[in-house]
C-alpha cells in the first residue's frame, strides 16, 4: 500500500501563510495523514523530486515578490538547467495569499503554479487566489478551495480501513509536552546579539502629537557590521503587567520551570526558546499575547470551553459563516489575544500548558531602518522610532508592541538589553563618491538616508540631495541641528517641507516640482540616482515623472517609460509603506 504522506510547503512574510499550511497539516492529521509542514527554505529543494503530494502555501510581497523564507526555493527553481520532467511524480496544489488593491495580485502562487506545471508536476486543482480585500478575508477562497483539494486527495489516497476522518469535535494532540524540571537547571542563552542601550532620546517636541525616539545601542565585540540601507531585527518583549495578567488568566506559575519535549518524532523545537524554561520566559519573550488573533485561535480555543455560551462564540468565530463577525470582534479594534482571552475567562482557565505554543504564534522580529553609519559612529547602531499609539473603539488606545517596550527603555536604570541582529537591506547606495544621490525621506523615512549621508560625507562623497517633510519645523524637524551642520559645510544640498506651518498644506512632492529645473540637469546626466523611503510611493514618483515630461519635454507615456528603466537599472529605488 502506498504510504499516506503530504508535504505542505509556505513562504510567509507576515505569518498568514505560514497559519494556513499549519491548518492543512491539521485537516491532514485528521485523515490520518503523515504529514510534514514546513518554510520553502527550510526544506531541502532537491528532494522535491521524490514527492509525491506537495500542497504549496505561498504570499505575495510588495511588487509581487516572494517571501524572504522562500526566496532560495524561487532561486532554485527557475533555473534554466532543471529538465522538463524533474516533477512527473509530483502530485501538487498551489493556495495563493494576496491583495487585490495590488497590481500584481497572487503572482507568486500564479507563477509557481506555472513553473511546477513546467518541470513535469500534475496540479489536483487550479492555483487558489486569497484575496485580503474580500470581505471574508483570504478563507472565502480557501474554505471551498480545501473541501474540492480533500476531496482529490483521498480519491488517490484513500482512508486506511476502519479507520474515519477524525471530526472536527475532537481535539488533536499538541505539538509539544512541557515536562517540569526540578529548580536547579541553569537557562541557556538566546541567539540575537543582546546590544546594550546607550540612550533613548525623544526628538519630537513634547506637545507633539507623536513621539518619536533616537535610540543608540552598543554593538561593541558583537561581530555586527553593516553599511546604508541595511536594517536591524530587534526581538520585542512583553510588558511584565500584561504577562502577569496573562499568568493570572489561565492560572500558571510563572517561576515554574518546564523542557519541551515534541509529541512527534522529527518536530524540530523552537530555537528562540532556552531549554529548560519558564513559564515567565516563555510568556515575556515567546509567545505573542499583543497580537490580534487569527481565526485558527478561536478554533482552537473552542475544544478547551467548558462553558457552553463561550463554545458557541468560539464556534461561530471559528466558522466560515463567522468571519465577518470575527472581523468586528478582532481585526476592526485591533483587539489583542490577551484581551479576547479576558472576554472567555471559563474557557481561559481551562487552556491546557501544553497547548500554549499550537494557540498563540510566536512575537516576531520587528525591522527598522538602521539610521547611522559605523564610519561616523563605530560600534554603534541608531535607529529611528516612531512610537505606534492610536485609538479604536476599544477604551484602552492600541499601541506598538516593538516601539512602545523600546519608548519604555531607560538607559539610566542599570544595564538595558536589547536582542537585535543585522540583515541587508532593500536599497543599494552606489560606491562610486561621484554619483550624485538624491533621497527624499519624508518623517521616518528619512532614517535610511541619515545612514547613506553619514557614510556618504566621511568617504568624502558631494552631490548629497536630501528632501524632508514633516508637519512643523519646531516640533518633527528629526535631526536639524545635524542637517543644517552638514549645509553650512557645503556637503548636503537640503529642501524641506513643513506641511502645517503656513495656511497651504505644502508636501515634498511640492519641493520637487519647484527644484524642477535642478532635478532635471541631475535626471538627465544618466548617472544621479534617487531613493525614497517612507509613505505615498505613488505621489512622489508622479512628481518626478512630472520633472521628466516639463523639463524634459517628455509625453506622459514616455516619462512613464524612462521612469520604469530607472527602476529596472535601479536607478530609482523605493523602501516604502502604506
Amino acid at each position: 500500500m502506498v504510504e499516506r504522506k503530504l508535504l505542505v510547503l509556505f513562504g510567509s512574510q507576515t505569518g498568514t501563510a505560514q497559519d494556513t499550511a499549519e491548518r492543512i497539516g491539521r485537516e491532514a492529521k485528521r485523515r490520518h495523514f503523515q504529514c510534514r509542514v514546513e518554510a520553502l527554505d527550510s526544506y531541502d529543494v532537491a528532494n522535491l523530486i521524490n514527492e509525491l503530494l506537495v500542497v504549496f502555501v505561498c504570499a505575495t510581497t510588495g511588487q509581487g515578490d516572494p517571501p524572504d523564507n522562500m526566496k532560495m526555493f524561487w532561486r532554485f527553481l527557475f533555473r534554466k538547467n532543471l529538465p522538463p520532467s524533474s516533477l512527473c511524480q509530483l502530485d501538487y496544489a498551489v493556495l495563493g495569499l494576496g491583495d487585490s488593491s495590488y497590481p500584481k495580485f497572487n503572482f507568486v502562487a500564479k507563477k509557481l503554479h506555472k513553473r511546477v506545471l513546467q518541470l513535469g508536476g500534475n496540479p489536483l486543482l487550479p492555483v487558489a487566489l486569497g484575496d485580503d480585500q474580500h470581505d471574508l478575508g483570504p478563507d472565502a477562497v480557501i474554505d471551498p478551495w480545501l473541501l474540492a483539494l480533500w476531496d482529490k486527495i483521498l480519491t488517490l489516497y484513500p482512508l486506511p480501513p476502519g479507520l474515519e476522518i477524525i471530526s472536527p469535535d475532537v481535539c488533536l494532540p499538541p505539538k509539544y509536552t512541557l515536562q517540569y524540571l526540578p529548580e536547579e537547571a541553569v537557562p541557556c542563552e538566546l541567539r540575537p546579539f543582546a546590544a546594550r542601550l546607550l540612550s533613548n532620546r525623544r526628538l519630537t517636541a513634547h506637545q507633539h502629537f507623536q513621539d518619536v525616539r533616537l535610540i543608540e545601542f552598543d554593538v561593541t565585540g558583537s561581530g555586527i557590521t553593516f553599511s546604508a540601507g541595511d536594517v536591524v531585527m530587534i526581538q520585542p518583549q512583553n510588558f511584565p503587567e500584561d504577562v502577569q495578567q496573562f499568568c493570572q488568566l489561565l492560572r500558571l506559575d510563572p517561576d515554574r520551570r518546564f523542557v519541551l519535549k515534541p509529541t512527534e518524532p522529527g518536530t524540530s523545537l523552537p530555537a528562540l526558546l532556552p531549554q529548560p524554561c519558564t513559564i515567565r520566559h516563555l510568556v515575556t519573550h515567546y509567545l505573542d499575547i499583543s497580537c490580534v488573533p487569527r481565526r485558527s485561535f478561536f478554533e482552537l480555543l473552542s475544544y478547551f470551553s467548558t462553558n457552553e455560551l463561550e463554545r458557541e462564540k468560539l464556534q461561530e468565530f471559528s466558522s466560515a459563516q463567522g468571519q465577518e463577525e470575527l472581523y468586528s470582534y478582532c481585526n476592526r479594534p485591533r483587539r489583542t489575544t490577551l484581551e479576547a482571552l479576558w472576554d472567555f475567562p471559563h474557557t481561559t482557565c481551562a487552556i491546557p500548558a501544553e497547548y500554549l505554543l499550537d494557540l498563540i504564534p510566536r512575537i516576531r522580529p520587528r525591522a527598522f531602518s538602521i539610521a547611522s553609519s559605523m564610519m561616523a559612529h563605530p560600534d554603534r547602531l541608531q535607529i529611528l522610532v516612531a512610537v505606534v499609539r492610536y485609538k479604536t473603539r476599544l477604551s484602552k488606545p492600541r499601541r506598538g508592541l516593538c516601539s512602545t517596550w523600546l519608548a519604555s527603555l531607560n538607559p539610566e536604570q542599570g544595564d538595558v538589553r536589547v536582542p537585535l541582529w543585522v540583515k541587508k537591506g532593500g536599497m543599494k547606495f552606489p560606491a562610486d563618491p561621484d554619483t550624485p544621490v538624491i533621497m527624499i525621506g519624508p518623517g521616518t523615512g528619512v532614517a535610511p538616508f541619515r545612514a547613506a549621508i553619514q557614510e556618504r560625507v566621511a568617504q568624502g562623497c558631494g552631490g548629497n540631495y536630501l528632501f524632508f517633510g514633516c508637519r512643523h519645523k519646531s516640533k518633527d524637524f528629526y535631526c536639524q541641528a545635524e542637517w543644517e551642520e552638514l549645509v553650512a559645510k557645503g556637503v548636503l544640498t537640503l529642501f524641506t517641507a513643513f506641511s502645517r506651518d503656513q495656511e497651504e498644506k505644502v508636501y515634498v512632492q511640492h519641493r520637487i516640482l519647484e527644484n524642477r529645473r535642478l532635478l532635471w540637469e541631475l535626471l538627465s546626466n544618466g548617472n544621479t540616482r534617487v531613493y525614497l523611503a517612507g509613505e505615498l510611493p505613488g505621489i512622489v514618483a508622479e512628481a518626478l515623472q512630472s520633472v521628466l515630461q516639463l523639463e524634459g519635454g517628455m509625453s506622459p507615456s514616455e516619462a512613464q517609460e524612462h521612469f520604469a528603466a530607472m527602476e529596472r537599472c535601479q536607478r530609482f529605488q523605493a523602501e516604502t509603506w502604506s
